[in-house]
């Protein structure tokens, strides 16, 4: 954990922020049977728990009074059955403390406290619940329906939420720091072991137990295949071939859960061939280009489409786009190579903050999500501000499904030379993908160590244990 005081600020901070006042109800996650009871699925608190109590107790709910900042943390001491099973545990009074809560209270308490507050027309404020448990905790405590539950969210909390963990803070920052270190060693160890007849399973065991010995663990289920042109493909039972390309999109989270989130693609036989050299090198002109134009007051949806520009013209340089480079990016025509944004926010979550919503995180009044093609898959297209944390992420695939459906219906055109671009549908796909903090003046990568990201340094790697 963070000191106390850190935790201590955080929720005096948010108590300020939510003028309506009432109360700010957080509640932590629970356990979640994988399938039986006592069989749980791997427990990941709740982030903005997290965040404003730094406690990895599940079950726990934190109620902070807006109106006098007291806050007080529901929770039950673990009984003697607990204990034979999970040993000895710090009280509820001994977690608070550390985090700098003086006021605890049974969980059984929560209810009646809820009760008189609504009761007396007090707000209370919640996020978007994210599973089912937590929705029907909500509609039990406040006397709502189950189904309305999502109508009473209140945009105030959320909006205070995300303006106070948008900007990292040092201490956030060397977490960062430490959960690229780990993704660093992923996927360097997954260029070692690519090479032909190697089970995709075997590279994503590898680079999973490296996250889970160095930290807490996978920051999401880890993208290793041979089929880069599926964009979330978690299937992992392909035998690498020679002549195709590995696509390993993959990051970790650290013991405090900060996360990193990184994608290489490397060629199974340890060389480029020239046409997949060509298209790699596309790929990574767009993700210099991104680094370049990243810095304070800089739209990222600006910086998404000067990427596309960067993609279109070498698509057209190769034969397969054609026509004017802005009036291709304007229609975007380019969206049948990358269906998806340059990159989304990161931090606790590695999209961060998506369960309160997009619409407050990559947008605000001043950026709307647009619904046009090539812009709608944008996860984040509002001012960059300092201390903002976020993927580079361009990528090019050849998706035979898609690109059939773009020829039927005449989407593209006449951008698309379609005859070029389907002697690519057995390419695949590429993407590179780092990390970046923006800084006062410009941005960083995180991590002291980038994994080879160019076409001779993947083939340097790739070549010393072969």
């Amino acid at each position: 954990m963070f000191p106390k005081e850190t935790y201590v600020r955080r929720r005096q901070q948010l108590a300020e922020r939510v003028s309506r006042g009432g109360l700010i109800l957080l509640p932590a996650n629970g356990e979640a049977p994988a399938n039986y009871p006592n069989n749980a699925y791997h427990f990941r608190q709740d982030s903005t728990f997290l965040y404003f109590f730094g406690l990895q107790q599940p079950g726990y709910v934190g109620l902070i009074d807006a109106d006098t900042g007291e806050t007080t943390l529901y929770g039950d001491d673990v009984t003697m059955d607990d204990i034979i099973w999970m040993g000895p545990q710090p009280t509820v009074r001994e977690q608070a403390a550390q985090v700098g809560v003086a006021r605890t209270a049974p969980l059984a308490d929560l209810q009646e406290t809820l009760t008189l507050a609504v009761r007396r027309g007090r707000p209370v404020h919640f996020l978007p619940p994210y599973r089912a448990e937590r929705t029907l905790g909500i509609s039990r405590w406040l006397g709502l329906r189950p189904e309305a539950v999502a109508d009473h969210i209140s945009i105030e909390l959320a909006m205070a939420v995300v303006s106070l963990r948008e900007a990292k803070d040092p201490d956030e920052i060397a977490e960062l720091e430490r959960a690229a270190a780990i993704g660093y060693e992923m996927h360097t160890t997954a260029m070692r072991m690519c090479r032909p007849g190697i089970v995709e399973r075997e590279i994503a065991g590898a680079i999973e137990g490296v996250a889970l010995a160095r930290g807490a663990g996978v920051s999401f289920a880890s993208i290793v295949s041979q089929h880069g042109e599926t964009l979330h493909n978690h299937n992992h039972d392909g035998v690498l071939e020679a002549g195709r390309l590995l696509l390993v999109d993959a990051g970790a989270e650290t013991t405090m859960h900060y996360c990193s989130d990184y994608t290489r693609t490397m060629p199974v036989s340890g060389r480029f061939t020239e046409r997949q050299k060509d298209v790699y090198n596309i790929v990574l002109a767009a993700n210099d280009r991104a680094f370049e134009l990243s810095r304070p007051d800089a739209f990222y949806k600006d910086i998404h489409l000067e990427a596309a520009r960067v993609l279109t013209r070498g698509l057209k340089d190769l034969g397969l786009m054609q026509g004017d480079v802005d009036d291709a990016v304007a229609a975007g025509a380019y969206a049948l190579f990358m269906p998806h944004g340059i990159g989304h926010s990161m931090g606790l979550d590695v999209h961060d903050m998506e369960d309160i919503g997009e619409r407050y995180v990559g947008y605000d009044l001043e950026t709307q999500r647009s619904t046009e093609l090539g812009l709608s898959s944008l996860r984040i297209g509002r001012r960059l501000r300092p201390g903002f944390v976020m993927t580079v992420e361009p990528g090019l695939y050849f998706i035979p499904a898609y690109m059939a459906k773009w020829k039927r219906e005449g989407l593209g055109t006449p951008f698309i030379n379609f005859a070029k671009a389907e002697e690519y549908l057995d390419f695949g796909g590429i993407r590179i993908e780092d990390n970046i903090l923006i800084t006062p003046v410009g941005n960083r990568m995180l991590g002291e160590r980038r994994a080879p990201a160019t076409v001779a340094g993947i083939e340097e790697w790739m070549a010393r244990d072969r």
